[in-house]
C-alpha cells in the first residue's frame, strides 16, 4: 500500500552531503557575508573563537577529519563569495618556499563546486583577527595535521532561480 507521505527515500533521510545536526543548524543560520572557519589541528580554535561563532569539533583522531573533507561538504551546502587563507612564513621553522600544497587542493575543491577559487592570503595575526570577528558564525576544528591548512570562507548569495 502507498503511504500518505509518498515513497520513502531510497538511500538517506537528507539529500545534501551534510548530516551533522549542529553543522546544519549553524549553516542554516548563516547569511550573506557570514564567515565560516575551518581550522587545522594546530589552530588555537578555543582561544580565538569569536563571540558569535558556534564551535564544532570534528577532530576525531590525527587526520580525521581533514580540512579538505570538511571543505567539500561545506561548499556543497552554501555559496562562497570570498576565501581567505593564512599567509605562510617565508623564514623560520615553518617557512615554505612556495604555496602550501593544500592550497592547490582548496582551489580544486572550489572549482569543482563552481565557486570562486581565488585564495586571499592574510598575514597570520590578521587572519586570527578575521577568523574571530563578529561575522564568524561557525568555527570547525578539524584534525588536519598539514600546516597552513586554515581556511576562512565568506558566505555568498543564493540567486533566485531563472524563470522557466
Amino acid at each position: 500500500t502507498q503511504s500518505t507521505w509518498g515513497d520513502p527515500p531510497k538511500t538517506k533521510m537528507l539529500f545534501g552531503n551534510i548530516l551533522h545536526p549542529e553543522l546544519l543548524a549553524a549553516l542554516g543560520s548563516a547569511g550573506h557575508s557570514s564567515k565560516i572557519l575551518i581550522a587545522d589541528g594546530n589552530y588555537p580554535t578555543r582561544s580565538r573563537l569569536g563571540k558569535n561563532a558556534k564551535l564544532i569539533w570534528l577532530n576525531l583522531s590525527p587526520g580525521v577529519l581533514s580540512v579538505t573533507q570538511i571543505l567539500q561538504a561545506i561548499v556543497s551546502a552554501v555559496p562562497i563569495e570570498l576565501v581567505e587563507v593564512m599567509e605562510y612564513a617565508r623564514e623560520g621553522p615553518y617557512a615554505l618556499a612556495e604555496d602550501p600544497p593544500i592550497w592547490t587542493e582548496f582551489r580544486q575543491i572550489l572549482r569543482d563546486a563552481k565557486s570562486n577559487d581565488h585564495l586571499t592570503a592574510v598575514e597570520r595575526f590578521k587572519f586570527y583577527d578575521s577568523a574571530s570577528d563578529d561575522h564568524v558564525v561557525l568555527a570547525i576544528a578539524s584534525a588536519d595535521q598539514r600546516i597552513y591548512a586554515n581556511i576562512l570562507l565568506t558566505v555568498g548569495v543564493v540567486l533566485p532561480a531563472s524563470p522557466q
